[in-house]
């Protein structure tokens, strides 16, 4: 029988079987190793990411009490935020990531998605400020990319659209506010200065100072106006559908008016008006 048609374990390259029992990628020799080699370790790495951690653990903890008017003591933020708990275990898990320790990382980062139902893979890089609203349901995939001073909102994923063990998660710029339910999927980038509107779907790269709403994602310019460092204004979205309705809605007035033989409503006759940011009656 041909080679081809056998499954081999990625790692050791060991026989698993023919390729139609569809079996693991690994054999069980391999998913089993747990050997950690300390030797391989340089001790002033170690120094470096264990004070990140702490500098970390001072920014989130502080971005916390700057973006959310609730928060009213360090007790309470710290027990009760499970934001705040998912990325301080997720800090811890992406230290061991770093050493190259086997299952304890994910392992942690799996009681950190029991605990808070805030799932975030510890190969993710994530800067300082980080603070994640409530959190039910977010989601941070492997390769994903995350600046400074990100907020980050219930219901946000940011996921991977390919198999292959590449870059494969969205990359986040810095002072970037990702409304409630809003999706990044996709090796995508988001720029600097970026309002991602609540159950926006976005899957392509977004230039610095924009805002994005819709599904898919549309970019709608902020120009000329500076955008704070801390900005929550998630929900203050226009909304790009009805100022397409308004524009059309002028353009027939207009042509209404240059025939005379169209029709005027009556009194008593309802009318639906879009404006800028939305309709009425």
């Amino acid at each position: 029988m041909s080679m081809k048609k056998f499954l081999h374990c990625l790692n050791c390259g060991k026989n698993l079987g023919t390729k139609e029992q569809n079996g693991p990628a690994y054999c069980a020799e391999c998913i089993l190793d747990l050997n950690y080699r300390t030797s391989d370790v340089d001790r002033q790495d170690i120094d470096k990411e264990l004070q990140k951690i702490l500098d970390f653990f001072v920014s989130d903890v502080s971005a916390a009490f700057h973006k959310d008017p609730a928060a009213s003591s360090l007790l309470e933020v710290l027990t009760s935020y499970p934001g705040i708990k998912a990325v301080l275990l997720y800090r811890i898990s992406h230290f061991f990531w770093k050493l190259g320790m086997p299952f304890i990382p994910r392992y942690i980062s799996d009681i950190a998605r029991e605990l808070t139902a805030i799932e975030i893979h510890p190969g993710a890089t994530i800067g300082s400020d980080f603070f994640i609203d409530h959190g039910t349901g977010v989601v941070i995939g492997e390769t994903a990319e995350i600046g400074n001073n990100v907020t980050i909102y219930a219901g946000v994923v940011l996921g991977g659209t390919s198999l292959e063990k590449k870059k494969r998660h969205p990359t986040i710029g810095n002072n970037v506010v990702l409304g409630t339910g809003a999706k990044v999927l996709g090796p995508v980038k988001i720029g600097d200065n970026v309002r991602v509107g609540a159950n926006s779907v976005v899957v392509n790269d977004i230039p610095s100072n924009s805002v994005v709403v819709g599904v898919p994602g549309k970019i709608i310019s902020r120009k000329g106006e500076k955008i704070e460092k801390i900005d929550l204004r998630h929900g203050d979205m226009p909304d790009p559908l009805s100022i397409t309705i308004s524009a059309l809605e002028k353009r027939i007035q207009e042509l209404e008016k240059k025939f005379s033989i169209i029709k005027q409503p009556k009194e008593g006759d309802i009318e639906i008006f879009y404006g800028d940011y939305g309709g009425g009656i």
